[in-house]
């Protein structure tokens, strides 16, 4: 009987109830420990490797500017003008460089912009291209070089097609972590009487619409949003310098704000740049882009074409 009774206790998880409970709970706050840890080094792995690949946009970002730093350096031509604008257009490369370089830790959305940005300065250096093609094509040597500026241009174009494609996964590991959308975003032209034009010379105001996507997930209340308008020469559209809205680690100027009540389901905007009597808008491609809560959640283009 005395080992019987030994066997029964020795597999038993107490003797009385207030043990046996005891135990138990022991067990559980073990199991839901180990749970814990064990989604704790998952999601530090999947944080690590989205840190690693943003940190490679970075650098092929910054590999990508450096590229057409030196092919501006190869640009050559007898037109003053036309010498003076390349060298702001490098100028502007190479300021973007230097803010690339900066940025310590890079994160989705401020590789988004970046990436925007080298798409519009590397179109600025192609039309450059064809320029001192035009005006130099009988000089054999600058030919050459042209040559070679359209080979690094082609290769340009093939790492941001690869770039293109690893952006693509990086969106998909990070597609839960955005929060809003700027569904549908566009900017037309608002002449005095409210009406859209497509003349420059007849509009006054900029209308920038969109709607906040649906998420049930984002903070609701009260929220700004904020535009950013840069006009085809690359200049960005602000009333005030001290006009500055935070993104990241960053404080960087807007076009124009407004505050919304979002309740979580999807909200139509409107936001407004009005000119104010100043001189015309340009003729080209304007930038749109719109932030919230700290995000680039929109981009869009639109033009004045006379």
């Amino acid at each position: 009987m005395d080992d019987s009774g030994n066997k029964k206790k020795r597999f038993s998880i107490g003797e009385t109830d207030k043990e046996r409970r005891n135990n138990l709970i022991v067990i559980f706050l073990a199991f839901f420990l180990l749970v814990i840890v064990v989604l704790f080094f998952v999601q530090r792995s999947e944080h690590k490797d989205i840190l690693q690949t943003l940190n490679a946009e970075k650098d092929s970002i910054q590999s990508e500017l450096n590229t057409m730093v030196a092919s501006y350096d190869s640009l050559k031509t007898d037109n003053d003008t036309l010498n003076a604008e390349l060298f702001v257009a490098q100028t502007k490369v190479k300021d973007l460089l230097l803010e690339v370089g900066q940025i310590k830790k890079a994160s989705y959305e401020q590789i988004s912009q970046y990436r925007a940005q080298v798409t519009t300065l590397r179109g600025i250096m192609k039309n450059y291209i064809v320029q001192i093609d035009s005006l130099n094509r009988r000089n054999e040597q600058l030919m050459a070089e042209n040559r070679q500026v359209k080979q690094d241009y082609i290769e340009v174009e093939s790492k941001n097609i690869q770039l293109e494609k690893e952006k693509e996964k990086l969106s998909q590991k990070i597609e839960r972590a955005a929060m809003l959308e700027a569904l549908n975003l566009k900017a037309v032209g608002i002449n005095a009487k409210g009406k859209e034009v497509n003349s420059r010379s007849k509009a006054n105001k900029l209308l920038v619409s969109f709607t906040l996507s649906k998420n049930v997930t984002a903070r609701r209340g009260a929220k700004n949003l904020y535009v950013r308008i840069q006009r085809p020469d690359q200049i960005l559209l602000i009333k005030d310098k001290s006009n500055l809205f935070k993104f990241e680690d960053l404080r960087i100027p807007y076009s124009a704000k407004r505050e919304v009540n979002y309740e979580g389901n999807e909200l139509p905007v409107n936001i407004f740049w009005d000119n104010n009597g100043e001189e015309s808008f340009l003729r080209g491609n304007y930038t749109i882009d719109v932030f919230a809560d700290g995000h680039n959640i929109g981009t869009a283009t639109f033009a004045f074409r006379k």
